[in-house]
């Protein structure tokens, strides 16, 4: 199953739309985790490590964006097992920003009225690839391991 963890870092208290989507990821087959509101980056990968986790989801409203973001998306790569986490970002994010947050990892960056299945195919899709790319990886550090165990 996949695992995602929907988050509002920061001070913003509008969280609507991180519900709506988490709601949709439910309805989808995720299980979700949410972090209420006011998360901190420590506190999401935290979180994001406890519950090992495909996906964080984070709701900015505040334009904090180019802060609370690489942060968050640090903190997570940090732990043990999460530096094939999936990093998706929704909110108010001027387009000249986007290019710097993809830079830091940020997969995918969804503005209001962003259909709520192009998010979820999106974040699905990107799962399955950091998926595959770590078995491919693995099975790659088998056949190493195999050829000089020979």
């Amino acid at each position: 199953m996949v695992k995602v963890l929907i988050a509002k870092p920061g001070l913003d208290g509008h969280d609507r739309g991180a519900k709506v989507v988490a709601r949709a990821f439910e309805e989808a087959g995720a299980e979700v985790i949410y972090t209420g509101l006011q998360a901190t980056p420590d506190e999401i990968a935290d979180i994001a490590e406890k519950e090992h986790v495909d996906a964080v989801g984070v709701s900015l409203l505040s334009g904090a964006h180019n802060t609370l973001m690489p942060k968050v998306i640090d903190k997570v790569k940090a732990k043990e097992g999460m530096d094939k986490t999936v990093f998706i970002l929704g909110g108010i994010i001027p387009q000249q920003d986007i290019p710097a947050l993809m830079e830091k990892g940020v997969s995918g960056v969804f503005g209001p009225g962003t259909p709520l299945d192009e998010v979820v195919d999106f974040t699905f899709e990107q799962i399955a690839m950091a998926k595959a790319e770590e078995l491919a990886e693995n099975a790659a550090q088998d056949m190493t391991n195999r050829a000089s165990n020979i």
